[in-house]
């Protein structure tokens, strides 16, 4: 099987075997072996859920530091729209912009700019007739182009074929560094502060063929105390000499939200779905055929959109109300300039996704079909024997999860706590009955009078 890099890990030594984590996992990636959480690499889409949801917090995201930046000579901050959500109002854009060069960086791009370039490539494929295909789906949620590797591989044909706003950020902001400064673009460092450990994944193994451009990625909840700092010491007159103009529109910066994007495309019929679990429900609507007139689809893995992400710092629901206030100050002096740079890029299909997204090689029951199916028969009357309750108990996130562990021969039927307790049951009856049966030698036992004298 084909190994896949992860963000999320485990720390074994903080894990209790609690079983949390796979309830919540949408793609059942996680079992509970000898009171530890155990990740099926192969299925694990980097979502984050199991980070959200573990009450021990044995799950982490593994990110990049700020010491990277060494081996650069020159580096750019690329904040996520999300990333102004988490900042009082009382901070203006352009604080927010300029605390990041107090870090260490040598300049900022705004992610929510490439954003609106993504969006009029977005535009001009919809226009084109999206190759007929119906609903489009939005490729901008690296969590949920991961789910739809694993368990809506039909659907992959309906992903926009266009580049996420992160990678096209990184892509205009180091080219255009190279032609100002001289350097070659190896030797310029562009770094995400991501809200999720997808977009860390997608960092270092992208889903598609494609060329990242993005050399590391720094959660918004690492770095969130040193802004908040470095725009204490803004406000204080100690803040960078050369401030960088804020560029993005409300349209740009609203992609942080969940309807940000449909809403900045604003054409045709769209849904935007948020929530990983809520994005499998539809999924399986559209892969049935039951959304064929919906012409655009934004789905987004955590609940709000970004502003929900596992790495972000503050409540999703203040963080949106924050990020409206943020977006109504948007739009610099000079992203009309951008525009007019970008617009003949976007005719060059400079937006564009390179390469082909690929589903999962998700390992099969046997790799000879004849035994395959046989084991297939062999799951669907092991799960007809299990109590189909989906307690989790077993350390499997459901019966089905637990059949199919049984026939691979990764799990035992006695595993389930109901079918256990039927066992020792049985077994306690039996080493009942067995007492009864003392041999003569071993104890008192009556005789018929008529053949031996009674004791």
């Amino acid at each position: 099987m084909k190994q896949y890099y992860h963000s999320v890990r485990l720390v074994k030594d903080l894990c209790k075997g609690c079983t949390n984590c796979i309830k919540r996992c949408p793609t059942e990636a996680i079992r509970v072996r000898d009171g530890k959480a155990r990740i099926i690499e192969e299925l694990c889409v980097d979502c984050g859920e199991c980070i959200r949801i573990c009450p021990n917090r044995a799950k982490i995201a593994v990110e990049d530091g700020l010491d990277k930046l060494k081996e650069y000579k020159f580096n750019i901050a690329l904040p996520a729209p999300s990333f102004y959500g988490q900042f009082d109002a009382r901070y203006s854009l352009e604080d927010i912009l300029s605390a990041l060069l107090l870090l260490g960086f040598d300049d900022v791009f705004e992610v929510a700019l490439a954003a609106e370039g993504v969006t009029l490539a977005t535009q001009k494929y919809l226009n084109a007739g999206a190759g007929g295909v119906r609903p489009v789906i939005s490729q901008a949620c690296p969590a949920v182009m991961g789910l739809i590797q694993v368990r809506f591989p039909l659907l992959l044909q309906n992903i926009a074929p266009i580049e996420s706003p992160m990678n096209m950020a990184a892509k205009i902001a180091k080219t255009r560094a190279s032609k100002r400064t001289g350097l070659n673009m190896d030797d310029i460092g562009a770094f995400f502060i991501t809200p999720c450990p997808g977009k860390i994944t997608s960092v270092r193994q992208p889903p598609g063929d494609n060329e990242i451009f993005v050399d590391g990625a720094l959660s918004i909840a690492s770095v969130y105390g040193m802004v908040l700092a470095a725009l204490n010491k803004i406000k204080a007159g100690q803040g960078p000499k050369h401030k960088p103009v804020q560029c993005a529109s409300g349209a740009g910066i609203g992609w942080g939200r969940s309807g940000g994007e449909v809403k900045a495309l604003n054409m045709g019929t769209m849904l935007a779905v948020d929530g990983i679990h809520n994005v499998i429900s539809v999924l399986e609507q559209v892969e049935k055929g039951e959304m064929d007139d919906i012409d655009y689809l934004e789905c987004l893995a955590c609940t709000g959109g970004c502003i929900g992400g596992s790495l972000t710092v503050k409540n999703p629901f203040l963080a949106r109300v924050k990020l409206n206030q943020m977006s109504q100050k948007g739009s610099g002096p000079v992203r009309e300039d951008f525009i007019k740079e970008i617009g003949p890029l976007v005719e060059q299909g400079y937006f564009g996704l390179r390469g082909k997204i690929q589903p999962r090689k998700v390992e099969p029951l046997d790799c000879d079909l004849a035994t395959a199916i046989v084991k297939a028969d062999q799951l669907e009357k092991v799960l007809e024997q299990l109590p189909g309750l989906d307690c989790s108990s077993c350390g499997c996130p459901n019966c089905r999860a637990l059949a199919e562990d049984i026939v691979r021969g990764l799990a035992l039927e006695t595993d389930c706590i109901f079918k256990l307790r039927k066992r020792v049951e049985i077994l306690a009856e039996e080493v009942l009955e067995l007492a009864k049966k003392v041999p003569p030698a071993m104890g008192h036992r009556h005789y018929h009078k008529s053949t031996q004298e009674e004791e």
